[in-house]
């Protein structure tokens, strides 16, 4: 089996600052803006985090999408959070996922996302290599556009079906 298909990284270049992107990926209201329907998450004490709060290590959230009903979800652990630059959680079917943000120059951060322990799957429509690379390079493209720009890509539209936006 060729581990080449068991991770792979995604990186773009965002104009805004380290903590406006950080904020993005860390808080339920970061990541109601650009990536998920909804981003609730509990505390480790059991409370629900407050919507402008960041995210925690041992944080369990709940994560809901555009575009797909309300048993299409995610429900995992946030592993790792520095407070600056860095975010790590677990994702769909035991996945490892790491954000890192570094400082490149003339405003901008690059933003690169890395998902590793993708299970081998033969099946096409179960390929979360090929699943979520295409996920992560449209999210990470909103991302992009919504802070530098201010225009969503995502579809909201429930009448609309089967488009990559969503």
């Amino acid at each position: 089996m060729n581990d080449k298909w068991k991770s792979f990284t995604k990186k773009i270049a965002v104009k805004a600052s380290i903590q406006t992107i950080y904020d993005a990926w860390t808080t339920q209201e970061g990541l109601e803006s650009w990536f998920l329907r909804s981003a609730e998450a509990t505390k480790k004490n059991g409370s629900v985090r407050p919507v402008g709060e960041r995210y925690q290590a041992g944080d369990v959230f709940h994560w809901l999408w555009h575009g797909y009903p309300d048993e299409v979800y995610e429900k995992r652990e946030v592993l790792e959070v520095n407070g600056t630059d860095y975010f790590r959680f677990m994702f769909t079917d035991e996945c490892d996922v790491e954000v890192k943000l570094s400082e490149i120059n003339e405003g901008y951060v690059m933003v690169e996302v890395s998902q590793h322990n993708i299970p081998i799957e033969e099946d096409p429509k179960k390929n979360l290599y090929v699943g979520c690379g295409e996920g992560w390079s449209f999210y990470m493209t909103n991302l992009k556009s919504i802070l530098e720009g201010g225009i969503d890509l995502r579809n909201k539209d429930k009448s609309l079906e089967g488009v990559f936006n969503a």
